[in-house]
């Protein structure tokens, strides 16, 4: 496949300004999202006949635009294979006590079967980034259910006190795996959804790495229960090794019988433009570098990476801040985990479909970040209070924003780069949330050790100060500029 399936769905879709030249008047040409659609019934889909937003200058021929059934059963087998992955990723770290007792191993080495994650993303999604755009998305999607399962298998054979070596080469497998998910389910929404589906189709994407990590907390601490006898210990892990090696081998023969490219007919006039590009016209070099120049969408990935780098922290090391307040309570920690998750679920659809109806996207990255910082205020002060019902309570608030803020932030993303691709991206929005979350982990993990939990989640509640901060400068300079630009001249008339 070339590249030029490849481009972004926003290619048709930004609200571009053009300059009249006899005068200081702009038109603004509106989206393709705000004209009436004529829907014909066929076979299994519809086919959408779009008029072209662009019909004045006459610069793009209408093009037949169609929407398969099928698109969802593409969305639920990624979502699967990335909720595969994602369990994989937590089943260590939210019982650490009970795998540090069983492999003999410190905090920090228990902490890195998480941070192996993060590690391995960041010098893989390069290449990962670059065999998307020219190879597409059933290749890398494939690859990566082929990595998730056979590092499944290899932890299959590590039920044992001595094999915490092979444990590790065996999650390293799977967290290449990772960096073949974290970047689809934009692309994947781009080219199988419509302009109105795609923001709650990213959701959905997202949503099920987030059901995933749901299961991560909840299933391990019930299929290993902390016991003294290493011989029923070593029993009750290899049940959940094997558990997991069963479904991500279902998932792979799921990916490679029926995942597919893309539909044969656009589902929008976005991607039927998009793929009519030639693919001597993409750089994907040039496309990073530009990435790189715009100033607005380095802000978000910091910020992204901020938020969800502490995200990262607070999951690894739940169990660690439960059980240092309430002891015996691993079960209690994969519920909390579990809370902190459904409510993220929630948050990202409503931020999905709140984005496909508003297309607000910088007032709601702010909004949400502002309850992200909020809910991790209320969070670190009362996590030692000794009720665990408010636990519950301050984690699900929590999760809602700092978990409903991952979709929101690729498809911000895409707004901010179009008409760069999805995939490049989310690629790079992911890479900062692995470096902060690395960052993170290890600094939360000393501060924990050496000062306690308050003191952790303060941590992080500074750092997303901060980053908010940031944001509200960002507008006011925006606002400021855009005040004296307009009202320079009667300023001036005032003043003489």
């Amino acid at each position: 496949m070339s590249a030029k399936d490849e481009f972004p769905h926003e290619w048709m879709d930004s609200h571009a300004k053009v300059a009249i030249n006899d005068g200081s008047v702009q038109a603004e040409r509106p989206s393709l999202g705000e004209y009436n659609h004529h829907h014909l019934p066929l076979g299994e889909s519809s086919i959408t006949l779009e008029p072209s937003a662009l019909d004045t200058d006459q610069l793009f021929p209408l093009m037949e635009t169609k929407l398969y059934k099928r698109r969802w059963v593409m969305l639920f087998i990624f979502s699967l294979y990335s909720m595969s992955n994602a369990f994989m990723w937590l089943q260590y770290s939210i019982i650490s006590n009970i795998f540090m007792h069983f492999y003999s191993i410190d905090t920090l080495a228990i902490d890195w079967l998480s941070m192996i994650y993060f590690l391995t993303y960041i010098p893989l999604i390069l290449p990962v980034m670059w065999l998307l755009e020219n190879r597409g998305i059933r290749d890398v999607v494939v690859v990566g259910s082929a990595f998730n399962c056979i590092g499944a298998w290899i932890k299959t054979g590590t039920a044992d006190p001595n094999m915490f070596i092979m444990t590790f080469f065996g999650q390293f497998v799977c967290s290449v795996a990772t960096v073949y998910i974290l970047g689809i389910p934009s692309r994947l929404a781009s080219l199988w959804f419509g302009q109105q589906e795609v923001s709650t189709a990213c959701s959905i994407g997202v949503l099920g790495n987030q059901l995933g990590i749901a299961i991560g907390f909840l299933i391990p601490p019930i299929l290993v229960p902390n016991v003294e006898d290493m011989d029923e210990l070593a029993y009750h892990i290899r049940i959940m090794f094997y558990i997991s090696a069963g479904v991500a081998t279902l998932i792979f023969i799921l990916v490679v019988i029926v995942f597919q490219e893309k539909p044969e007919i656009p589902p929008s006039q976005a991607q039927a433009q998009a793929q009519s590009i030639s693919a001597d016209e993409y750089s994907y070099t040039a496309s990073i570098l530009r990435l790189l120049r715009n100033k607005n969408f380095m802000l978000l990935v910091v910020s992204y990476g901020l938020n969800v780098g502490c995200f990262y922290a607070v999951s690894t090391l739940l169990n660690r801040m439960i059980i240092e307040h309430y002891p015996g309570e691993e079960v209690n920690a994969g519920r909390i985990g579990l809370t902190i998750i459904i409510a993220g679920m929630v948050g990202s659809l409503i931020c999905g479909i709140w984005l496909d109806k508003t297309k607000s996207y910088r007032q709601t990255t702010l909004f949400v970040y502002l309850m992200s910082l909020i809910g991790m205020l209320v969070y670190a002060f009362t996590l030692n209070l000794g009720h665990l019902w408010v636990v519950f309570i301050t984690a699900g608030v929590l999760g809602f924003f700092m978990t409903g803020y991952l979709p929101l932030g690729f498809e911000f993303a895409v707004e901010l780069t179009y008409p760069e691709s999805e995939g490049t991206s989310s690629g790079l929005l992911n890479c900062s949330a692995q470096i902060f979350g690395i960052i993170f982990t290890i600094s939360q993990g000393k501060i924990i050790d050496h000062w306690g939990t308050v003191a952790g989640n303060i941590f992080l509640c500074i750092f997303l100060l901060i980053n908010e901060s940031g944001w509200k400068c960002l507008v006011y300079v925006q606002l400021t500029i855009y005040f004296t630009e307009k009202h320079l001249f009667f300023c001036s008339f005032l003043f003489f």
